[in-house]
């Protein structure tokens, strides 16, 4: 089995951390773990995985896990915003622009 089949079967965060070998503080993933989990996801994304070997997989993997949980470390989930739920809801985030209402003039319906 592959280490990215491999990841794809695992189903909490503390065993992804102990399938890399990545070690963490229980507090903090006690409080992060979706949003650390969602990260290194993000960052799996965008890791080109074309031509390497199982070894450079596996690192490419624990490297992109030891990242996210540091961006945690450093940050709050707040701060960080990695859900679309706590996106919208940034109070530095400019309001949406209002819609204009569609206004059709009388005349153009009636032909006048």
């Amino acid at each position: 089995m592959s280490v990215l089949d491999r990841l794809q079967t695992l189903s909490s965060a503390e065993e992804f951390f102990d399938t890399l070998g990545v070690a963490y503080e229980p507090q903090i993933l006690h409080v992060a773990r979706l949003h650390i989990l969602r990260r290194m996801g993000q960052y799996l994304v965008s890791t080109d995985f074309a031509g390497l070997g199982e070894d450079e997989v596996f690192t490419a993997a624990r490297t992109n896990l030891e990242r996210a949980y540091e961006d945690f470390c450093a940050s709050s989930p707040i701060a960080e915003r990695v859900f679309k739920v706590l996106r919208e809801n940034d109070p530095n985030r400019p309001p949406a622009p209002k819609p204009t209402p569609a206004f059709v003039p009388l005349s153009s319906l009636t032909g006048s």
